[in-house]
């Protein structure tokens, strides 16, 4: 157990991230990679989880809001980076000065970044975004030629490409990604007409790992960048997050007694109990409680009891493990130990919503591969 943390840690492997994007490289070889590096990269670390993906093959960087593009560009990051959602109020002057590409997905949304190009004295390279069945952002088919036509007759814009994004891409089969396809190719038909000549980008992790066709110039993966797998098909990402703490207190227990708040776990045998100093508020769910393992001295052990705000109890039978062992709460799942997808299983979420959840000011980052 390292001594420079006393509690919990995330580890991020760097040299996963490498891997993953090399595989969705390998993938898709007709098309650029956009690395989707938005909400610190899935709770990874935007800077480095998209220096990892540049130097593993990745050509472009996908951020959410203009405050995490510009991040990027502030810690050096030269390669393009695109950022499509931000508040009405937002000024987009900084972000076209710093060369980031924008989405618009309304002429009043394209008119606030006329307005800030105008200011910057540089032409925006604008993205414009198709509804094709979403229903979120994008511009809705009766909106689009609108949208289009402004575009086009608009000097101080440069329409690099015309996307949209997948429902239900990681359903393989599912009739929704057809039906969206087809409406993507008449929106960028729309724009052909009018004189335009964008690329076109649709493809999120799932369908860049089952649907070539629709890799169209450029893909967007994000959850598989960092090892977690969109699809039911097996692939060979390896998950790029662990999550660690360690034991800090031992003690003996007779059958009967009850472990932690509200008394829900009694020791059916004399066992062996180990603190472990990491709870909800450090990213464990309390919906967690009595319904995980952790990896602790080669063996999964079983939590009992109720997750603290912070701290967890271990259930180790005849075992005493020694203080300051290593417990993984999650991990790659090589040698047995527990997965994110595992608790997302468990708790009826999704594993996005776990790696992204352990950005916590708390609980420590620590880079390998770096």
């Amino acid at each position: 157990m390292r001594s420079e943390f006393s509690r919990a840690e995330v580890v991020v492997d760097l040299d996963a991230i490498r891997h993953n994007v090399r595989l969705l490289t390998d993938r898709a070889p007709g098309a650029a990679v956009m690395a989707v590096v938005k909400a610190d990269a899935y709770g990874h670390g935007a800077v480095p989880a998209a220096r990892a993906a540049l130097e593993a093959g990745a050509r472009w960087l996908g951020a959410c809001s203009l405050a995490e593009g510009l991040a990027l560009r502030e810690a050096g990051i030269t390669a393009p980076v695109f950022t499509w959602l931000d508040a009405p109020d937002v000024d987009f002057a900084p972000g076209i000065a710093a060369g980031i590409d924008l989405s618009a997905s309304s002429t009043g949304e394209l008119a606030r970044i006329v307005d800030g190009a105008r200011r910057t004295g540089k032409p925006a390279r604008v993205h414009l975004k198709i509804d094709t069945g979403l229903s979120r952002n994008g511009c809705p088919l009766y909106a689009w030629p609108a949208l289009v036509k402004a575009a086009a007759a608009e000097t101080d814009v440069d329409v690099v490409a015309v996307w949209s994004h997948l429902a239900c891409a990681d359903e393989p089969g599912h009739p929704s990604i057809d039906a969206q396809a087809q409406r993507f190719q008449a929106a960028y038909d729309i724009a052909r007409e009018a004189g335009l000549n964008p690329l076109r980008h649709l493809a999120n992790s799932a369908a860049t790992l089952t649907r070539p066709d629709l890799h169209f110039d450029l893909v967007r993966p994000g959850i598989a960048i960092y090892g977690l797998n969109p699809v039911p098909q097996h692939e060979n990402l390896v998950p790029a997050m662990t999550f660690r703490s360690q034991v800090v207190l031992t003690k003996r227990i007779e059958a009967g007694e009850s472990v932690s708040y509200g008394h829900t776990w009694t020791a059916a045998r004399d066992t062996t109990l180990a603190l472990v100093p990491a709870g909800y508020a450090d990213g464990v769910p309390r919906a967690l409680s009595s319904r995980m393992d952790v990896w602790l001295e080669g063996k999964r052990r079983p939590i009992a009891g109720r997750v603290c705000m912070d701290q967890l109890v271990v259930d180790c039978g005849d075992d005493e493990p020694a203080l300051g062992a290593e417990v993984v709460l999650f991990g790659a799942g090589r040698d047995g130990e527990p997965t994110a997808r595992e608790w997302a299983d468990a708790i009826g979420t999704i594993d996005y919503e776990i790696v992204t959840g352990m950005y916590r000011p708390r609980v420590p980052r620590r880079y390998e591969g770096v």
